[in-house]
């Protein structure tokens, strides 16, 4: 083969190319071929001189052989290889991937093979359809665009091609080629002939007749002529792999003949067909497809495909007689639990049948098959077997679809139109792409069968799928990697066990799928008239809900609590007009917003893996986000006892999102308060609060990775106790668990000798059960007892550092199991380590022990115990209870209670010793007041009550909010220097939260009484409504106070004598005491500030003006001792506006009948007891009366309205 003038360089290269196709493509056991070196290096030779620019080379020496198992082993990086092009080429081809696109390198490599249909290794080979290049070393798949089916079995050079190994997540493993162009056979192909005698054919509608009748003329095996009107996909259902073809004609009248092709040999024609051109089938015959309900012509093993040429085939004519063997079949009705739309028919839309051709422009969710076509359609091949697509199509390759069909407005989040292939319309290559394909992850293999499941099992249709493959892709985000691992999240764990993924998207899937869709049967979609499809019909889906992550849910509950921030519309106008600075900041320091799913759209469902903070002493919802501090209730009135929920993923539909807002401002009064540039400093505390049974509770598989956030120790130890292969344990029973806060504890032997600092810790008391068991396989075994551990020993448990994660599964009343991990120490449980806690304390409370509870120590729920502290922590007061408790006596000190909270303000701190905070010696700066009502049996209106939480027991526990019911044990009872009794927390106070507010507030309106009824004690409602008629005015006070110190401001100014008040600004204030009755009693009621003008009958023109006229003395009080008597005034008696006031409160227009709404100025809680009756004399006439008088009722007035029909209007009421 070498000649004169060749150079080494080109004698080393043909003598590398003498040995790879000795090596490679020559038939294995037979001698080197001379001929087929020869015309291999021709081919080679004839390609490479075609470009023009060889730069004077013959031989493309830059170039080296590459066989397919090269080529599958040593390429790693996706390639290509255009023999032809020189390097400007090159460059000009691969600008054209687009400027988001990353072009495909090129490799210099040549490629031979053999193209052929079979697939599979070289020992078991099959025929699917597709296509593969071979050699004597292996074969890879191939896709080509133009294929003719003479090429099949020869050999070839590829001049211009691409490889793709296979990806990481790829399930078969391995790469393919994508071929450029029309391959250079080395052998010369034979052009066969064509027929010497015209082939006799059937028509479409001949074809189509003669299958329904008997006919003594019918064919045996006829050959079918036609336009190729449509293509079905390659469908591979039962183990058979097939496709369905029509032949029809431009004439709408003329019915189509679809043809069935199955013969493994034939399933390649479906990459030759194009729909729109006119072939040949040969030798066809009639079959019965099972589950079809008429016969349809099939393909034989002998049949063969090929082009109509007019000039070659001639119409065999038949003449048909005898009556149909089958009529032509009526179109089905459409099932009618397919789209089970009652009362919905207005909304289905049908779909559009047609044929686009375009470009992948983007790949958007590859495993669910969901793809963009020209920037602005989207694609969806799920509906088809699409496993050969997928490594094929991605952004710059174009397709051309035949039948798909087109939605519109399909809703679900999908706001563009989308084009759907179902098994009735063919998806064909029209060029490959010239773009790398982007490093994708592994889960895409685990995430494909579950999409399958979407469709194929579960039947869903379109809008509901790409809602379905959205919400997906949201709990993916949510959850992996670090939560869970791809695979355990998408891929179904065994039969019948679904996925993880399916499993949080079934709730949601049984309530908007179609009840009862029927199975897709591939033949009745394919071949019966009318199409039948799940895409043919839609209705426009309504998102329904969604996934979002944690801190997407917590920042929009704080945009949304921030954005309805208003201090206007906290504090009503009339009533802050009145209110100095201090208590006006202190009524907008803390507010809360409680948002339900349904307040957003979608509705939000919520998502995490359950967590134990050993931080923070709360419990979570995590994700990849961040986490989400959660209050959960098992049920109502019960708290979460059982530490096995730790690690488990939970999905709740139903909850509230609590955002309390923690503002600090210095607002001077309220003609600011639209500034915000008062407001210092805001913050807000974000938490869900639900009840487990609202609650999807979902193990998370194993292995389980846990984030290193949530805390130091795998929260899942408890979860798995027989992970722990050694270990001793004890049970006890829990009776009471102290508040959780940062408490001192003495320095440890040798440890630092700094200052300690408070640490979060807890203490709870129970009685230990039993001895110390040791751990034997999944159960435990008891050890001989050590000293006196079978008797009944009171013990003291610390929670502190880690362990104080297992504050919220701790609650009276409940058996625990304490696990400590290791090899057994028979003194462990009652040694117990080194504590602080001295031994006075613990004999004061009872204990024999005091044990500090180790971080890598866990804790189970053993049993659930009947015990009185559960069943009674929801139980009312009774009669006496409430008396003792609202009592003077004070030998009982710590008192429980259950009640619902009414309000939660900031309030001045209390002046006492215990308002200290620990390591500080400045007095506390905050102090939490709740207002509740008590709850009592026999008592229609239950008293109300006054707590104060002050540190070092801020911030509160989660749920503290108005419209909540509470247990409240061992709170400290106290009496105020006004003899009312209020509570406060201490280190041993018990929280427990029974039930969350309600999610709909109703206002119920006050009972309607009469006063004497308020006279029977704590039978008598707190606040109420009375129809009563004001008898005369005690005494009434107007004046001005500075904002900021209240003190006195004639004249506008401050008379405070110091340092000038930063503001100069001043605030009114009223007081007015009036004398009312009803017939039944009399009552003092104190009015302020806004209801003086509603009490003295004032609109508010006049009662700004009256104000504005008490600016200048700065304070007017009058005092009334009773009807017709002398005026007591600090004004002087001759001045209009003490003349004005003194008419004004002894007119009628005061003196009339009101509708009083009020409460009790003397609380139910205050102890002083009430006066008895007192004897009165009244003159009747001539005749004097004696009678025994109830004492005057304290009343604070809470609004004054006219009666509906008052007997007579004030004298100033037209004025108004």
């Amino acid at each position: 083969m070498a000649a004169g003038g060749i150079s080494a360089a080109e004698q080393a290269w043909l003598q590398a190319a003498q040995a790879f196709i000795q090596e490679t493509l020559c038939p294995a056991g037979k001698e080197p071929s001379v001929q087929l070196t020869q015309l291999v290096i021709d081919c080679v030779k004839t390609i490479w001189l075609s470009q023009g620019r060889n730069q004077g080379f013959t031989l493309p020496l830059s170039y080296s052989f590459v066989s397919v198992q090269d080529l599958r082993t040593h390429q790693r990086l996706p390639c290509c290889s255009h023999l032809a092009w020189s390097s400007s080429a090159y460059q000009i081809w691969a600008q054209e991937a687009g400027p988001d696109g990353d072009p495909l390198p090129r490799e210099r490599l040549l490629l031979l093979g053999t193209l052929t249909d079979l697939s599979g290794d070289l020992e078991q080979e099959c025929r699917n359809g597709s296509l593969s290049v071979k050699d004597n070393t292996g074969i890879v798949g191939c896709e080509l665009i133009d294929l003719d089916l003479s090429w099949l079995g020869h050999l070839f050079l590829f001049p211009s091609w691409s490889y793709l190994p296979p990806t990481k997540w790829h399930s078969s493993g391995e790469g393919h080629l994508e071929l450029w162009g029309a391959p250079v056979p080395v052998f010369p192909l034979t052009v066969s002939p064509g027929p010497a005698t015209p082939i006799p054919v059937l028509y479409p509608e001949i074809a189509s007749r003669l299958l329904r009748h008997k006919s003594k003329h019918r064919v045996v095996q006829p050959n079918l002529a036609g336009k190729l009107v449509r293509l079905s996909a390659l469908v591979n259902s039962h183990r058979k792999t097939y496709f369905v073809l029509s032949f029809g004609s431009s004439s709408p009248a003329v019915s189509h003949v679809p043809v069935v092709v199955q013969v493994p040999a034939q399933l390649v024609w479906h990459r030759v067909l194009r729909p729109g051109q006119a072939y040949v089938l040969t030798e066809l015959r009639v079959s019965k497809i099972h589950d079809h309900h008429y016969h349809v012509w099939t393909t034989s093993p002998s049949s063969q495909l090929l082009p109509l040429k007019p000039e070659c085939v001639q119409e065999l004519e038949l003449e048909l007689e005898g009556p149909p063997l089958e009529v032509d079949p009526k179109p089905l009705p459409m099932p009618s639990n397919s789209l089970d739309m009652k009362g919905k028919k207005d909304l289905v839309r049908n779909s559009r049948l047609l044929s686009y051709s375009g470009m992948v422009t983007s790949i958007l969710n590859e495993p669910a098959g969901l793809y963009e076509l020209d920037g602005q359609l989207g694609l969806c091949l799920a509906y088809q077997q699409f496993h050969r697509f997928r490594h094929v199509v991605r952004p710059g390759v174009h397709l051309e679809l035949h039948d798909a069909h087109l939605l519109q407005s399909v809703g679900g989040g999908t706001k563009r139109p989308v084009l759907a292939s179902c098994l009735g319309g063919a998806v064909q290559f029209r060029r490959f792409s010239r773009q790398k394909p982007k490093i994708q992850s592994s889960h895409p293999a685990h995430g494909a069968s579950l999409y399958e499941q979407l469709v194929w099992e579960h039947q869903l249709g379109l809008p509901l799928y790409l809602w379905a493959t959205k919400a997906l892709e949201e709990l993916a985000c949510k959850l992996c990697p670090h939560v869970l691992r791809h695979h355990q999240f998408l891929k179904q764990h065994s039969p019948g066990n679904p996925s993880l993924g399916l499993q949080l998207l079934a709730p949601t899937l049984d309530v908007l799928a179609v009840p009862g869709s029927p199975i897709r049967n591939a033949h009745k979609e394919i071949l019966e008239e009318p199409h039948h499809c799940p895409l043919q019909q839609y209705v426009r889906l309504h998102t329904s809900c969604s996934f979002p992550t944690l801190a997407n849910l917590k920042e929009e509950g704080q945009s949304r609590a921030w954005a309805s921030f208003d201090p206007k519309a906290l504090l009503p106008l009339p009533e802050a007009s009145h209110l100095p600075s201090c208590q006006l900041n202190h009524r907008l320091a803390w507010s809360c917003l409680c948002l339900l799913p349904s307040a957003f759209h979608p509705t939000q469902v919520l998502l995490g893996v359950l967590v134990a903070s050993s931080r923070k002493g709360c419990l979570q919802l995590r994700d990849q986000s961040g986490s989400l501090p959660c209050l959960l209730l098992a049920k109502h009135s019960q708290p979460i006892t059982d530490p096995r929920l730790i690690g488990c993923l939970v999905q709740v539909e139903k909850f509230q999102l609590v955002i309390e807002r923690d503002v600090r401002s210095n607002f001077p009064s309220w003609r600011e308060l639209s500034m915000p540039g008062f407001i210092k400093k805001q913050q807000a505390r974000v938490y869900v609060q639900f009840c487990l049974a609202d609650a999807r509770i979902l193990p998370v598989p194993k292995p389980f990775l846990h984030s290193s956030t949530s805390s130091r120790l795998p929260q899942t130890d408890s979860t798995h106790p027989d992970r722990l292969h050694t270990g001793q344990s004890r049970l006890f029973l829990l009776s009471h668990k102290e508040a959780l806060m940062k408490r001192n504890f003495c320095a440890s032997p040798g440890a630092n000798l700094e200052e300690p600092k408070p640490t979060l810790s807890f203490h709870v008391s129970g009685n230990w059960l039993g001895c110390t068991q040791r751990k034997e396989g999944t159960g435990w075994s008891t050890l001989e007892p050590q000293g006196d551990e079978n008797k009944d020993q009171k013990v003291l448990l610390i929670f502190l550092g880690s362990s104080v994660r297992w504050f919220e599964f701790l609650h009276p009343g409940q058996v625990y199991r304490l696990v400590a991990p290791g090899p057994p120490t028979p003194t462990l449980f009652k040694e117990g380590g080194s504590s602080c806690v001295s031994q006075q304390p613990l004999e004061l409370a009872g204990c024999a022990s005091c044990l500090t509870v180790q971080d890598e120590w866990t804790l189970e729920l053993e049993r659930s115990q009947d015990n009185v502290d559960v069943l009674d922590a929801d139980k009312a007061l009774c009669k006496s209870s409430i008396t003792d408790f609202l009592s003077g006596n004070i030998t009982d000190s710590l008192v429980s209670f259950s009640a619902e909270i009414l309000s939660r303000t900031l309030c001045e701190p209390l002046a006492t010793s215990l308002g200290t905070t620990p390591g500080s010696t400045g007095p506390v700066r905050e102090c939490v007041k709740l207002t509740v009502a008590l709850k009592s049996t026999g008592s229609e209106f239950p008293p109300h009550l006054s707590i104060y939480i002050q540190d070092p027991h801020l911030p509160l526990p989660l749920g503290l909010l108005p419209g909540a019911r509470v247990y409240f044990k061992q709170l400290e009872k106290r009496v105020s220097r006004s003899h009312n009794v209020y509570c406060c927390f201490r280190s041993s106070t018990y929280v427990q939260v029974l039930s969350f507010p309600p999610e709909t507030t109703i206002s119920t309106p006050l009972p309607h009484i009469y006063l004497a009824e308020l006279l029977q004690g704590h039978q008598a409602p707190f606040q109420a409504t009375a129809s009563c008629h004001i008898v005369s005015v005690f005494s009434l006070q107007l004046l001005w106070v500075c904002a900021h110190c209240t003190s006195l401001c004639p004249q506008g100014k401050c008379s405070h004598q110091g340092p000038a008040c930063p503001t100069q600004t001043s605030v009114s204030q009223a007081r007015i005491r009036i004398l009312v009755e009803d017939g039944t009693a009399e009552a003092v009621v104190t009015c302020r500030d806004h209801h003086v003008a509603a009490a003295l009958g004032l609109c508010p023109s006049e009662w700004t003006a009256l104000l504005e006229c008490v600016r200048a003395p700065g304070r007017v009080v009058m005092h009334f001792t009773g009807p017709g008597a002398q005026l007591e005034s600090s004004a002087k008696t001759d001045e209009p506006l003490t003349l004005f006031l003194w008419t004004l409160c002894t007119s009628l227009f005061v003196l009339r009948p009101i509708m009083l709404s009020f409460e009790l100025e003397r609380k139910p809680t205050k102890i002083l007891p009430l006066e008895p009756p007192r004897l009165q004399r009244f003159q009747c006439g001539d005749l004097p009366l004696l009678t025994r008088v109830n004492p005057r009722l304290q009343l604070s007035c809470l609004s004054i309205q006219e009666p509906e029909h008052p007997s007579s209007l004030g004298a100033f009421a037209a004025t108004c």
